[in-house]
């Protein structure tokens, strides 16, 4: 009876090159790619449902009003530069329309576009008002137009006696301008025909834009590119990141003939084969992080929706620990740099503000509400209490990885953990004044977990098991990264859910085997000497 043998593959602190960078590719590509497509999308959904009967898509502007002669806006739709052909501007099919009515009756009303620096030399002097903005709407408050004055004469010659007008329209009551953009600089105005002071006037502006379609396609077609690139760049990087440990014995194939019950002999089953790895059980992540939780049965019922605010001493007392975790963590940054090693004073301290994290986290948020006990005010080991953390201390650490490892590396993990303890969105907002931000909303994948634990608690007074093993695995994910990002480690997060409360150790090392020639058809056969015979 014989076994074919082949030596277990080394367990990895990193993937490959080449997979790891296909990884972190993917996830820079992917973000870009869904804006570009639900940009796209946007797009489309404008030009589709978007447009009045014309093909404008308009806007209200808010009242205008002035006690000077005019009120102008510089600098409409576009400003192109002197160098840029005006076919570019004529492929863009853009054309826009000025609807303005006179607020005070029977008077007759200009509205005229003209070249910026003729309107400017026709105003030199006389006062008049620029719109520079809309404000935005407050509590109360409806949406303003921002006026910027100019002082000067009160009266100008009526502006039907001019002849610079690219176009223009006037009489009493509503009246609308069209006007097919060209290239150049361009300013619109809206008057009183013979020119007079008081101006007031209610209007709207629409656009009609011939490229919203191709343009719309253009950005679908780029993100559909740009995000199937991503997609097959990170399947690619994440399947071939998988840190193997060793082969159980149970590995071992077989190659003993095979004796159906009728006694004949139908070969060998396996010989020189490996079973499906897809069938076969995933053994636990190699890693340095040892996260482990226990269920602290009985739980209460109804303590877990007040456990956030008995916890507020320990998260006042986190706060100050956590400032004095990164101030730690930027001296181990340049010890580390330098050195190679993690000094281990301060390894020991971020550990503790990470066991601390860590014990208040399963005390009362997404840490898995999984105990009644208050967690102890210590930076040190608690054996009794039901939740631990331990991270093995690296006697070396890399000193190129050091620079790289906590933002380039651990890209594609932080857009999982953002998933997983922060908002389930984002939305791009800007203000005013105040300029842009990024802001999150919504709820996190573990709130979520255990607030469908929390509430089976209530009603049945039990905690799913299944869903602890759930939330505590993703933990362990998010501590691993945690540690990686802090330089507490050079072993790289593995993307594996090792779901369940406690670390199971991987089996010790089989005995070391003979590398195999590639010159051998076969693996080489070792002889099994046990006395035992088939019957």
């Amino acid at each position: 009876m014989t076994y074919a043998s082949t030596p277990p593959p080394p367990a990895e602190a990193h993937p490959a090159r080449r997979h790891l960078a296909a990884l972190i590719i993917g996830c820079l590509l992917i973000l870009p790619g869904l804006g570009l497509l639900l940009g796209g999308a946007g797009v489309a959904g404008t030009y589709a449902f978007g447009r009045d009967d014309s093909g404008f898509l308009s806007m209200t502007v808010p009242t205008l009003r002035t006690p000077t002669a005019a009120i102008t806006v510089e600098d409409i739709v576009v400003e192109a530069a002197p160098d840029v052909p005006a076919w570019v501007l004529d492929r863009l099919d853009l054309d826009l329309r000025v609807t303005a009515r006179s607020m005070t009756p029977g008077a007759e009303l200009f509205i005229g576009v003209a070249p910026a620096d003729a309107l400017t030399a026709y105003l030199d002097g006389v006062a008049h008002d620029q719109v520079i903005g809309i404000s935005e709407p407050r509590s109360g408050v409806s949406r303003a137009a921002v006026l910027r004055r100019t002082p000067g004469e009160a009266t100008v010659a009526a502006p039907t006696t001019e002849t610079f007008w690219a176009t223009s329209a006037t009489g009493t009551g509503e009246q609308q301008l069209t006007w097919a953009v060209t290239g150049g600089s361009w300013a619109a105005v809206l008057m009183n025909a013979d020119g007079s002071p008081g101006v007031d006037v209610s209007s709207t502006i629409g656009v009609r834009a011939g490229f919203l379609l191709p343009l719309a396609l253009l950005l679908m077609g780029l993100g559909l590119i740009l995000t199937g690139i991503a997609v097959a760049l990170i399947i690619r990087g994440a399947s071939g990141e998988q840190t193997r440990g060793p082969q159980p014995p149970s590995a071992a194939v077989s190659t003993m003939p095979t004796v159906p019950p009728d006694g004949s002999a139908v070969g060998a089953v396996g010989a020189g084969t490996a079973p499906s790895e897809a069938w076969q059980p995933h053994a636990r992540a190699v890693s340095p992080v040892a996260l482990n939780a226990r269920i602290d049965e009985p739980l209460s019922r109804w303590l877990w929706l007040v456990k956030w605010f008995l916890a507020i001493p320990h998260f006042i007392v986190l706060g100050f620990l956590w400032i004095a975790f990164f101030v730690v963590s930027v001296v181990a940054f340049f010890a580390i740099l330098f050195t190679g090693t993690y000094p281990r004073g301060l390894f020991d301290f971020n550990l503790g503000v990470l066991r601390w994290s860590w014990r208040v986290s399963y005390y009362c948020s997404n840490g898995g509400i999984g105990t009644d006990r208050y967690p102890p005010f210590s930076l040190e080991v608690e054996p009794d209490y039901p939740a631990r953390l331990d991270i093995a201390y690296p006697e070396h650490l890399s000193r190129g990885l050091v620079l790289i490892k906590w933002w380039l590396l651990a890209i594609p993990h932080y857009l999982i953990v953002g998933l997983l303890v922060g908002g389930g969105g984002w939305a791009w907002d800007f203000s005013q004044g105040e300029g842009s931000q990024v802001q999150s909303y919504g709820w996190s994948v573990l709130g979520l977990l255990v607030l469908v634990a929390g509430l089976s608690l209530l009603f049945s007074g039990r905690y799913p098991r299944a869903l602890f093993d759930l939330v505590i695995g993703l933990n362990r994910w998010v501590y691993r990264v945690v540690a990686y990002a802090t330089l507490m480690t050079d072993v790289y997060p593995p993307f594996q859910l090792d779901e369940g409360g406690a670390e199971v150790p991987l089996p010790p090392p089989g005995p070391p085997v003979p590398p195999v020639s590639p010159d051998l058809a076969e693996p080489p056969q070792v002889t099994d000497t046990r006395t035992d015979s088939l019957t």
